[in-house]
C-alpha cells in the first residue's frame, strides 16, 4: 500500500511578491481576502519591512484585529503604528474580550479609553474582568462569555433558554452550573443536555467533578491540564470559587505553540517573538549577550586544558582525542536534559520523584559509558596503537557520561528553583560541565598514566 503523502503547505508569498512587483493592488486585496488571518500574518512576517505597509493597507479592516493577534510582538508593534486611531478601534471592536486584553499592553491610555468607549456596556464589563490579570495566567487567557444555569431547573427550561439566544459562544461543549452566589457547582455537557429526558433536573445529569482553574494559575499549568484531561473548555474562578470566565482549547493551543517556540529558540538566546527582518544592529545586540556567555564558558574549558599543556606537548595524540570525550558527554547530557526539562514542563518530574529519575539516568550513564568506553578504547588502539591513551580515554568516557547524566537531571531542577526557565539556561551550564569534566578527566588520567 503506497504511503500517503503529506499535503504541502501552500506558498502564498511567491504570488504575493509577483503581485507587488506588478503593482496590482486589486490582486493583492483579492489574494488576502481569500486567506485565513494566520496566513496573512505569516505573509507579513515573511515580507521585508519596506513591503509590509503596502500589503497591510490591503487587508480588510474587519480582519485586521485577527491578523494582529497572530503576529509576533515585534511585527505587531510595527503594524499598529501604521493604523490611525479610528481604524484601530474598528479593527479590534469585534474581537473577543480576552483578545482585546492581549492587545491592550501595546496601546496608549488614550487609545484604550477610546476602545472602551466604543464597546457596548456588556463588553466593557467583560473587559474590566479580564484586564487585571497578566497575559500568562488563567485569568489573562479566559473569555467571559460562559453560559451558566442553575441546578434546580429542568433540561426543558435550559433548552428553551438556549433557543432564545442568537448563537452559542465558540467551543461551547458544556454549560457551567452555578449557585445563587455564582459559585461553580458542576458542569452540564451539551451531549448530556441533548440526550437526557427533558423532564429531568440539571442536578440529576450534571457532573459535579469539575476541572477548574484559579485566575492566577500559570498558563503552562493550564495547558498541561488541558492536555492531561482532554479538555475543550474549563471554568476560571476566583479565590472564593466564583465563576469569572472560561478558557477554551483554541487559547491553550496558542500557549502550547508559544512554549514549543520558546523551548526551541531560547537555548540559542533568540526570542520566539523576534522579527526575522529586524534591523541588523538590533539583532546583533540581542544575540551578542548570549554569544558572550558562551565565550566565557569556552574560556573556562580552555583554562582546564591549559592546566595540562605540558602533557599535551609530550603526547600530541591527546589533542586529537579530547573532542571525543567532551562531545560524547555533551550529547549524552543533552539527551537527559531534554527528557527532564520536558518532564518539568508537563509536571511529570517533581521533587517527589527527582531522586528516582536521577538514579535511573545515572544507571543509563554508567551503562552507556561502559559501552562507548570499550568502543573508543578499541578504536584508539586500532588507530594509534597506544594502550595507555586508550585506557585514559575509556575511563574518561565513563566518568564524563556519569557526570552528564547527573548534570542533566540536577541542573534544570536547581535552575527552576532559582526562578529561571530551565529551557533557557540549562543547556549552557550543561555544556560547560561536560566540557570541563571531560577535559579534566581525560587529560588528568593521561598525565597519570603517561608521565
Amino acid at each position: 500500500m503506497p504511503r500517503a503523502r503529506k499535503p504541502k503547505k501552500p506558498d502564498h508569498l511567491k504570488p504575493l511578491l509577483a503581485l507587488i512587483a506588478a503593482g496590482d493592488n486589486a490582486g493583492i486585496h483579492d489574494l488576502l481576502a481569500r486567506l485565513h488571518p494566520a496566513d496573512i500574518a505569516n505573509l507579513l512576517v515573511g515580507l521585508p519591512p519596506d513591503r509590509r505597509p503596502d500589503v497591510w493597507s490591503r487587508v480588510d479592516v474587519e480582519r485586521m484585529g485577527e491578523v494582529l493577534l497572530e503576529l509576533p510582538e515585534a511585527v505587531r508593534a510595527e503594524m499598529l503604528k501604521l493604523l490611525d486611531d479610528r481604524t484601530l478601534i474598528a479593527a479590534v471592536r469585534n474581537l473577543d474580550t480576552d483578545d482585546i486584553a492581549d492587545l491592550v499592553p501595546e496601546l496608549s491610555d488614550e487609545l484604550i479609553a477610546e476602545i472602551l468607549f466604543a464597546l457596548d456596556k456588556q463588553d466593557r464589563q467583560r473587559l474590566d474582568v479580564v484586564l487585571p490579570f497578566a497575559e500568562d495566567t488563567a485569568g489573562g487567557l479566559m473569555n467571559v462569555d460562559a453560559i451558566t444555569v442553575r441546578e434546580n431547573i429542568t433540561i426543558e427550561v435550559v433548552l428553551r433558554y438556549l433557543r432564545r439566544r442568537d448563537d452559542l459562544p465558540e467551543h461551547t461543549n458544556a454549560l457551567f452550573v452555578v449557585d445563587r452566589d455564582d459559585r461553580v457547582v458542576g458542569v452540564l455537557s451539551v451531549a448530556k443536555l441533548l440526550t437526557s429526558d427533558t423532564a429531568l433536573h440539571v442536578s440529576q445529569v450534571m457532573e459535579r467533578e469539575v476541572v477548574k482553574f484559579p485566575a492566577l494559575t500559570p498558563d503552562k499549568d493550564v495547558a498541561a491540564a488541558f492536555e492531561r484531561y482532554n479538555l475543550i473548555s474549563a471554568p476560571v474562578v476566583d479565590e472564593n470559587n466564583h465563576l469569572l470566565g472560561r478558557i477554551t482549547v483554541d487559547d491553550v493551543v496558542d500557549v502550547i505553540r508559544e512554549q514549543a517556540d520558546r523551548q526551541v529558540m531560547a537555548p540559542a538566546g533568540v526570542s520566539e517573538e523576534a522579527d526575522i527582518f529586524a534591523p541588523v544592529v538590533r539583532t546583533t545586540r540581542q544575540r551578542a549577550l548570549w554569544l558572550g556567555i558562551n565565550l566565557v564558558t569556552a574560556f573556562i574549558a580552555a583554562a582546564v586544558v591549559g592546566l595540562f599543556e605540558h602533557t599535551i606537548e609530550k603526547v600530541a595524540i591527546l589533542a586529537v582525542m579530547m573532542p571525543i570525550v567532551a562531545g560524547m558527554g555533551g550529547n549524552a547530557g543533552t539527551q537527559t536534559l531534554t527528557v527532564v526539562v520536558r518532564g518539568l514542563a508537563l509536571g511529570i518530574v517533581s521533587e517527589s520523584n527527582a531522586r528516582r529519575v536521577l538514579m535511573k539516568e545515572l544507571m543509563v550513564g554508567v551503562l552507556n559509558g561502559m559501552l562507548w568506553a570499550v568502543t573508543v578504547a578499541l578504536a584508539t588502539i586500532a588507530w594509534h596503537q597506544n594502550y595507555l591513551v586508550a585506557l585514559a580515554l575509556g575511563l574518561a568516557m565513563v566518568i564524563n557520561l556519569i557526570f552528564a547524566a547527573l548534570s542533566g537531571v540536577t541542573i534544570p531542577i536547581l535552575v527552576r528553583k532559582l526562578g529561571i526557565d530551565p529551557a533557557v539556561a540549562s543547556g549552557v551550564i550543561l555544556t560547560t560541565v561536560t566540557d570541563v569534566v571531560g577535559f579534566f578527566a581525560f587529560l588528568g588520567l593521561a598525565t597519570l598514566f603517561l608521565l
